[in-house]
């Protein structure tokens, strides 16, 4: 990117040689003998270095953690803007957060002057001090000219003003213009580096691999009926009175029997 400034200086010198110009504007423009030179002067650089490093992609906009600590938001990122990284051009689609980017900046200013030298030559056929004079140019023809104010001529060697033109006099008029200007262009180089790959284990640690045991759907089971406080009443006391009955009866024979028994043996 190249731009120019012109100081107050420039446009005075503009100004001053557009009005030569204008006083000694010919029909033919091949009468006026205009030479240039320009001449430069020390170039001065500035190195501009911004780093930040990616911590959010999301389409064509960034954020940046600085250098200093600060982010900054970065919106509507062209596809064209690219980074060298590792050789290779790196745009937002292929950026990935972690990377450290860098912008360098070289701004060179270099001032230069503007030399142009503006030249009539022809022989006074009629003058009119101080306003205008009537030259007979080279090819013949006559041409007017407005006289600015200050402006000399040379005739035979000698500086004369309006005043001192006379018919006949081989005269020549010329005009220094010097216009300083300021040149400046910017370098940028934009650098990358890739964020760095998650370390590997160590040899002597074990690797432990997770195993997904599939999962067993629930078993619906029917929830249990509440125990009931008092337990209802299923038997009557009639088969136990019916057992001591058997008992009692049993215990008769018994004792019959030994007392049949004990009297046999008393006879």
């Amino acid at each position: 990117m190249i731009s120019i400034k012109l100081s107050r200086a420039t446009l005075r010198g503009l100004l001053g040689g557009g009005a030569f110009l204008m006083a000694f504007s010919l029909q033919s423009q091949a009468q006026v003998q205009t030479t240039q030179s320009v001449t430069h002067g020390e170039p001065t650089k500035q190195v501009q270095i911004q780093e930040g490093e990616i911590v959010y992609i999301n389409g064509n906009s960034a954020v940046l953690k600085m250098a200093d600590g600060s982010y900054r938001h970065f919106d509507n990122i062209p596809d064209s803007l690219t980074f060298l990284v590792d050789g290779k051009p790196v745009n937002i689609h292929s950026a990935k957060v972690g990377m450290k980017v860098q912008k360098e900046t070289v701004t060179t200013t270099t001032p230069k002057v503007v030399t142009t030298v503006e030249t009539v030559t022809g022989k006074v056929w009629y003058v009119s001090p101080p306003n205008s004079v009537i030259l007979t140019l080279e090819n013949g023809q006559n041409q007017e000219f407005k006289i600015p104010k200050g402006q000399k001529f040379m005739v035979d060697g000698r500086e004369v003003d309006a005043w001192g033109l006379k018919k006949g006099m081989n005269v020549s008029a010329q005009r220094v213009t010097e216009v300083p200007e300021t040149v400046v262009t910017q370098q940028i180089k934009r650098t990358g580096i890739a964020p760095p790959p998650p370390p590997a284990p160590k040899a002597d640690v074990p690797i432990l691999v997770v195993v997904a045991q599939p999962v067993q759907p629930p078993v619906e089971t029917a929830a249990a009926e509440p125990a009931p406080k008092k337990l209802p009443t299923t038997a009557s006391d009639l088969p136990l009175i019916g057992l001591l009955g058997v008992l009692f009866c049993a215990l008769s024979l018994t004792a019959i029997t030994i007392r049949m028994i004990a009297s046999r043996f008393a006879d």
